[in-house]
């Protein structure tokens, strides 16, 4: 299905036709992201002997531009896109707005995943009324609200993401992805997120989690990541040290060991098909 025709765009290394032998895991990424923002992860996860597929959401990617969004809508459209695709039972794989996301899905379809990852995420964006939550919109909205393109404020809403020592080239493919997202869709995205809250599915989640936290993150802080962990069942809890909140184009060869690791623990009968990263 084509992006004119609304469809969901995927990004994979691999034919469909192998995916029935490989693990499929579907990367979801968040406000400022697209489907190429997982470019680091789609060879490395090919050759560990998994399936990756990136997914473009909603407004991303060549995408129709939103108005409006809702968390419901956003697991649907990629429910859709994983039954078009034929990925049985795949794994998730969510970074912030795709964190919440696959919480989401996690809830919607509580057998339909074999594991899920959230990265850089939480289980709620708490009180819309509160001081963080007013100053996040805010911060987020108010140069587009003095006429700037999302081009001439990537680099910046970037920079206030990353840790201190960043790969360059990831950072160059966040501030091009931040720079591609319609006004429109990020504008979606920001108010959506106020809405966001899985709180009372965590201790319901049948599938095994790992939430893979950044030591310099401010958005989905490792404290708070680390508690999230403590309400879902026999949920991994990792923080890699030096990153901030874009730990899959920071430092992306620790953001795969720490997945590929925790999949190869989570699904055991599977350890013989998924190699190290």
């Amino acid at each position: 299905m084509s992006a004119s025709q609304g469809g969901p765009i995927s990004t994979s290394t691999q034919s469909a036709a192998s995916a029935d032998i490989t693990v499929p895991v579907v990367f979801l990424h968040g406000i400022g992201g697209a489907g190429r923002i997982w470019e680091p992860q789609l060879k490395s996860f090919a050759e560990a002997g998994l399936h990756p597929v990136a997914l473009d959401l909603l407004g991303y990617g060549g995408r129709p531009p939103v108005e409006c969004l809702e968390f419901e809508r956003l697991a649907q459209d990629v429910e859709n896109a994983i039954g078009r695709d034929a990925l049985d039972r795949p794994v998730l794989v969510g970074h912030s707005l795709g964190g919440m996301i696959a919480q989401s899905m996690l809830r919607r379809r509580p057998q339909g995943y074999r594991a899920a990852v959230l990265s850089g995420t939480s289980a709620a964006f708490g009180d819309a009324s509160g001081e963080f939550q007013k100053k996040f919109i805010a911060d987020r909205l108010e140069p587009l609200a003095r006429g700037k393109s999302m081009p001439q404020i990537a680099a910046d809403i970037v920079a206030g993401l990353l840790g201190p020592a960043p790969d360059p080239r990831g950072r160059a493919l966040a501030e091009s992805c931040m720079a591609a997202v319609p006004v429109s869709t990020y504008k979606a995205c920001v108010h959506c997120l106020t809405t966001f809250d899985e709180r009372a599915n965590l201790g319901q989640i049948q599938v095994p989690v790992l939430c893979l936290a950044g030591e310099h993150d401010r958005n989905a802080p490792a404290r708070m990541m680390e508690r999230m962990a403590g309400r879902i069942p026999s949920a991994r809890y990792v923080c890699l040290p030096g990153v901030g909140h874009l730990a899959n184009v920071e430092a992306p060869q620790a953001f795969d060991r720490a997945i590929v690791s925790f999949l190869r623990e989570a699904l055991p009968h599977l350890t013989a098909q998924i190699s190290h990263a």
